[in-house]
């Protein structure tokens, strides 16, 4: 390897290391803007006619059956904190049933001697697992090239993340955004797998979606606003310049629930993260349109402070608060759940109308 792409190499590993000692120690949420799932009810049944076990909270998504409608999204890789993570919480989605993905593999492409941190097939043999790429490293790689790290990993679907926010904000980031649609389109036709388009904290306005599926995208995860921001996080470590900007858009983008809402009647398959922290968050992200919901920092940081054990306690914790809005409403499946009738806020009708508005030029 030449002495600047080890440079390279290691400068995305010292910030994959500080990302993650930042989500385990640091307040890296949103700290006043929520996901707005608060402004979303359901209607009470008083006469389910449901028993617990009566219901099935299974989900078939990407080709897969989850036990449960939910992801561990994608944190991290490069380095081998991120090795040990990353394979023990791909053995908690095996042993829970659920999806799991892996974080960029920007530095896998760039140094083939880091594959090793995301390898997790073998501790996951069954289980859901995305791959995962930024949109300016898809758009400078053939497809070719974004085929081999998906199958490198024996991953089933292909993640690109969009991240303008936290690009801006983070002291060496990307500055340029052309060309994406033309990448999205291109790795839509010429790949063999899924394409995953996701967010990271600001959420997908229809406008961004519609756009999405005019080129062939199916699959979106909207990661939206009141979970971690990517913002606050490169904030935190970065320079002045950084900390000054990420104080001026700290509460920047769309809640999740606004978002999930947005998306309704889009024709996409919709992951819900950004934010869910329990069960009725996963109920309302499902009868919102969701396919599945996801998250990566609660389960992160119950691993780091339980181990995996402490991960599967959070998981089932979410999976009880998921069952038991489901039984609350008289819904025997996620079918049933996603049909349920909603009620929503001043906030959250704001935002729809905002982006109906902005659909008719107003």
């Amino acid at each position: 390897m030449s002495p600047d792409k080890s440079q390279r190499t290691a400068g995305i590993q010292a910030r994959k290391a500080a990302h993650l000692d930042l989500c385990e120690h640091e307040a890296v949420e949103s700290q006043d803007k929520t996901t707005l799932f608060e402004d979303v009810d359901f209607v009470h049944t008083a006469l389910p006619e449901l028993a617990l076990d009566d219901l099935d909270c299974a989900a078939a998504f990407l080709g897969k059956r989850l036990r449960a409608p939910f992801l561990i999204t994608g944190m991290t890789g490069g380095t081998d904190d991120a090795f040990a993570v990353n394979r023990d919480l791909a053995a908690v989605a095996e042993r829970c049933g659920l999806g799991f993905g892996l974080g960029s593999q920007r530095v896998m492409q760039r140094d083939p001697c880091t594959a090793y941190t995301f390898a997790v097939r073998d501790v996951a043999p069954t289980a859901l697992v995305l791959s995962n790429i930024g949109i300016a490293q898809a758009g400078s790689l053939s497809s070719s090239a974004l085929r081999s790290l998906v199958i490198d990993v024996g991953a089933d679907a292909l993640c690109v993340h969009l991240n303008p926010a936290q690009e801006l904000i983070q002291a060496e980031g990307d500055r340029n955004f052309r060309g994406g649609c033309a990448t999205l389109e291109r790795l839509c036709a010429e790949l063999p797998m899924p394409v995953v388009v996701k967010e990271t904290g600001c959420g997908i306005s229809r406008a961004v979606a519609d756009a999405l599926r005019r080129v062939g995208v199916r699959h979106v995860d909207v990661s939206g606003a009141g979970g971690t921001s990517w913002v606050r996080v490169e904030s935190l470590r970065g320079n002045e310049r950084s900390r000054q900007l990420g104080e001026v858009f700290s509460n920047w983008g769309i809640p999740t629930a606004a978002s999930l809402a947005m998306l309704r009647g889009a024709g996409l398959e919709v992951i819900a993260s950004g934010g869910i922290r329990n069960g009725l968050e996963v109920a309302k992200a499902i009868a919102l349109g969701a396919c599945v919901a996801g998250a990566a920092l609660p389960v992160y940081r119950a691993y780091r402070s339980g181990g995996i054990d402490g991960a599967v306690q959070f998981v089932d914790q979410l999976i009880d608060g998921l069952k038991a809005a489901m039984l609350l409403t008289g819904s025997r499946s996620l079918a049933n759940l996603s049909r349920q009738p909603l009620i929503f806020g001043e906030r959250i009708n704001a935002w729809l109308a905002a982006d109906v508005s902005k659909e008719k030029g107003g």
